[in-house]
């Protein structure tokens, strides 16, 4: 659904109405809930385009910031989650979506109270994906150690202009039991997408990005938390675990343990510390 911006820029500066918040999220809240595969939402328009242009201007390439490389046969992305070292208005945009204002939107969005956010952006901030990436479907970790709270929301900002359909990155968002993608979303810019994180909430660009050499696939990623969850919603901790599409043979369950020590450790000692787990299996075997 198409919706005018919900806030105002007064130079390079941007502030979220709380009004024009209250009335999107009227709006979407009911399509929100009864969404499937689970609740989402997806906006158009969602800031002002020249926000979104100052975004892109700001935005680091692929070779101009710390970015934290992920490449393996599940994820080939990257993530940037210094906030000191992004512009002046990606850190002004990454505070109003912290703010009180909306917090307050998406509550009413998503029925969802007591939410909190992170300011450690962790596993969220800026991600890119360039020709070939992917990220496999996945559901994503439900428990954020450092702050002791149950991941509950998801919310992505896409910051991609004049997006060619053929280069795919859609964002998939597939069933319980991993037999259809029930949505398929163009990451176009100035949309926005929240979605409610679950340990069935499978979600993904599985295919590789197929964009020119030139372009990459851009992104803003928050979540949000709480200090409990639904009973219906309670699971074991646990870290990113991929799901296989049909006639994808893989499997890799991934332990909470196991997310923590690959965001932290060296990439270089995390392969290290692969082959050794993978000859031990060898060893058992």
């Amino acid at each position: 659904m198409e919706v005018s911006s919900i806030g105002e820029t007064t130079g390079v500066m941007f502030h979220f109405d709380p009004s024009r918040l209250t009335a999107v999220a009227n709006a979407h809240a009911e399509s929100y809930r009864s969404a499937r595969p689970f609740p989402h939402a997806v906006i158009d328009n969602f800031l002002p385009e020249d926000v979104i242009d100052a975004l892109n201007a700001e935005f680091p390439s692929p070779g101009g910031a710390a970015w934290r490389a992920y490449d393996d046969p599940y994820e080939r992305k990257l993530e940037g989650t210094d906030t000191t070292s992004m512009g002046e208005i990606t850190r002004a945009i990454f505070a109003e979506f912290n703010s009180a204002p909306f917090i307050d939107f998406l509550e009413k969005l998503t029925g969802i109270e007591g939410l909190i956010t992170d300011p450690h952006l962790y596993g969220g901030g800026l991600h890119q994906i360039e020709a070939g990436g992917f990220l496999k479907v996945h559901a994503d970790f439900n428990w954020h150690e450092r702050l002791k709270l149950d991941r509950r929301l998801n919310l992505l900002l896409y910051l991609n202009r004049d997006w060619d359909e053929s280069w795919g990155g859609h964002l998939e968002l597939w069933d319980r039991a991993m037999t259809r993608s029930d949505a398929k979303i163009l990451p176009v810019a100035n949309r926005c997408v929240v979605f409610s994180t679950t340990s069935d909430a499978n979600h993904g660009h599985p295919d590789p990005l197929r964009c020119p050499p030139d372009r990459t696939r851009r992104s803003i990623a928050l979540y949000y938390y709480s200090n409990g969850r639904p009973a219906a919603e309670l699971a074991r901790e646990h870290g990113t675990n991929f799901a296989p599409r049909p006639g994808e043979e893989w499997r890799r369950p991934t332990t909470a343990i196991e997310v923590r020590l690959k965001r932290w450790v060296p990439p270089a000692l995390w392969e290290l510390l692969r082959g050794l787990k993978r000859a031990k299996s060898r060893d058992r075997g």
